[in-house]
């Protein structure tokens, strides 16, 4: 028996009501997402501490609730705030410096350059031509790059004002998941189960394992490589330190490390004629570096029992697709994915078994 046309219009009228509905609320909560994601990310990272925090306070849940607040804060505005601070501070240095970089007279290569495996020749060619310029076409050359880069930092310090408000909205919807943390969690939850029935529970469990396991074995690898990568260059003599950390600290958690920023400052070093100290920074590189081979990965399994190269590939597939955020949506969405994958390969193969064993 086939629905009547009455049925089957109020049917679709219904359908097109509830995507009008759904599509309304999204357009309300769009500006609101990305701080919602970003709270949330944080909250499951930090739950157990605020669970730690919490038992030591003797369990007044408002006191910790405060105390991850004021935490948050500190991490999130101070960082910044000594940031804009030190670029404002040494904004007539970085000018003179980068105008007396046009004035630089290029030496021709040294011989050892043209000596290295594979990149050699071609590195030493290129150095030439460069050094054969003068100093007036290469600064013809690198205006243009020079008026986009301008371009490009005015219009970042542009968005600073909105940035902040992004973090304090991220701050104030934390502490809202830090006081009902078990009640968001429940009506998550009880969604999950309702649309995926039983595999809900262990998809949510690696979900939660996923940004852990990417707050602690990315974010505090970049934090900790940053720290002591600044630290060098520091005691070595680098100029705008506060400003590199903050660099380093992005190319770390997006995967690129500091080498980007210490390679060329041990250049600077050595450029200047400071052998020692570009020396000193030169060890002090290979040692910060070398973190990314044990640091990240022990954190990672400590936090997660998922494969590391599932971890690494929705971090990297996460940026590339979704930006910054997507350091915690692309391994969680994998780790989803992965879960109900093998759930439903094992319920599967738990069909056929009995099948199999018959026809022996």
């Amino acid at each position: 028996m086939t629905d009547s046309p009455g049925d089957l219009a109020g049917t679709m009228l219904q359908a097109a009501f509830i995507g009008a509905l759904a599509a309304g609320c999204f357009w309300i909560l769009r500006p609101f997402l990305l701080p919602m994601i970003w709270a949330t990310a944080i909250v499951v990272a930090t739950w157990p501490i605020l669970l730690r925090l919490q038992a030591y306070l003797g369990g007044r849940r408002s006191l910790a609730v405060a105390g991850m607040a004021l935490m948050l804060l500190l991490v999130l505005l101070v960082p910044l705030s000594f940031t804009i601070a030190a670029i404002a501070q040494n904004a007539d240095r970085i000018v003179a410096w980068a105008t007396s970089l046009s004035a630089v007279h290029i030496p021709l290569p040294p011989d050892w350059v043209a000596g290295l495996p594979l990149v050699g020749s071609t590195l030493a060619s290129q150095w030439q031509q460069i050094a054969g310029l003068g100093t007036g076409a290469v600064s013809a050359r690198l205006a243009p790059y020079a008026s986009t880069i301008m371009t490009w930092f005015v219009g970042q310090v542009g968005n600073v004002g909105l940035m902040l408000v992004q973090f304090l909205l991220t701050i104030v919807l934390a502490t809202v998941l830090y006081s009902r943390g078990e009640t968001a969690a429940a009506g998550v939850r009880q969604f999950a189960l309702r649309l995926a029935g039983a595999p809900a529970d262990d998809a949510l469990h690696l979900a939660a394992q996923a940004v852990r396991a990417v707050a602690l074995g990315v974010v505090v690898t970049a934090l900790i490589q940053a720290v002591l990568a600044g630290i060098g260059l520091a005691v070595c003599g680098v100029p705008f330190v506060v400003v590199l950390i903050a660099v380093m600290l992005i190319l770390g958690i997006a995967q690129l490390g500091p080498g980007f920023v210490l390679i060329p400052a041990i250049v600077w070093l050595y450029w200047k004629g400071d052998t020692t100290w570009g020396t000193v920074l030169l060890v002090w590189t290979l040692v910060v570096l070398s973190l990314d081979n044990f640091l990240r990965p022990m954190l990672i399994k400590r936090s997660a029992d998922l494969p590391l190269l599932l971890i690494f590939t929705g971090v990297i597939g996460g940026l590339v697709a979704f930006g910054i955020i997507g350091l915690f949506i692309g391994p969680v969405l994998l780790a989803v994915g992965y879960t109900l994958l093998e759930v439903w390969v094992t319920a599967r193969d738990a069909e056929t078994a009995p099948r199999d064993k018959s026809l022996k």
